[in-house]
């Protein structure tokens, strides 16, 4: 009867073991508080150099008038065709870029009541060597109402109230342009009643 008597009972080897319990996920949580509470600082070196724009080529496309698609989901949609066009620039590592932008792309767009639109626009590129180039920009564009309510009916507008940036991807075969393929670029746009000039920047 002695041994009986001075063995747990069920009851509390139960209250032994979650009382065990919270005192590790207490502790455990103290000692992660306490790391979380720590400063992080880079060590003297480690710090990434803030990135630094190159410019690379400039971009100037003939376009056609809209193709108005309607109003979907509150949004106007349209399709610009891409008449063609030129492009220059130093390229980057010693390619230079000239040739010319191929008939056939176009900028497809969802305009917001107040203009702000949103774009995506595809083409090709064809260097003087014959090297062709598959471009997708995909951006936004917004100005004041009344800036963009011009803009949008084929008028000209002062492109110092216009903010028009896009994000480019670029695909290639040819070897000396792979530099295209791999890094980010960030463009300048200016939106003209018959065209666009659109600069590239290469993000180092």
């Amino acid at each position: 009867m002695s041994h009986e008597t001075n063995r747990p009972m069920p009851g509390q080897i139960r209250g032994s073991m979650l009382t065990s319990a919270r005192a590790l996920v207490a502790g455990a949580a103290f000692a992660l508080s306490a790391l979380l509470a720590q400063p992080v600082t880079a060590q003297q070196g480690d710090a990434a150099p803030p990135p630094q724009l190159e410019f690379v080529f400039a971009l100037r496309a003939e376009v056609d008038a809209p193709i108005k698609i309607g109003t979907v989901a509150g949004r106007e949609r349209r399709i610009v065709p891409i008449l063609g066009g030129t492009f220059e620039g130093p390229g980057y590592g010693g390619a230079a870029l000239r040739g010319r932008v191929v008939p056939g792309g176009a900028d497809y767009q969802e305009i917001q009541p107040d203009g702000f639109s949103q774009l995506e626009a595809r083409y090709v590129l064809e260097t003087e060597q014959g090297e062709l180039i598959y471009v997708v920009n995909r951006g936004i564009r917004h100005a004041p109402p009344e800036v963009m309510a011009k803009l949008n009916a084929g008028q000209a507008v002062d492109q110092a109230q216009l903010y028009m940036r896009v994000v480019p991807t670029f695909e290639t075969t040819a070897p000396r342009l792979q530099w295209l393929t791999r890094a980010i670029f960030i463009t300048t746009g200016e939106r003209h009643p018959n065209g666009v000039v659109i600069r590239f920047y290469r993000i180092n």
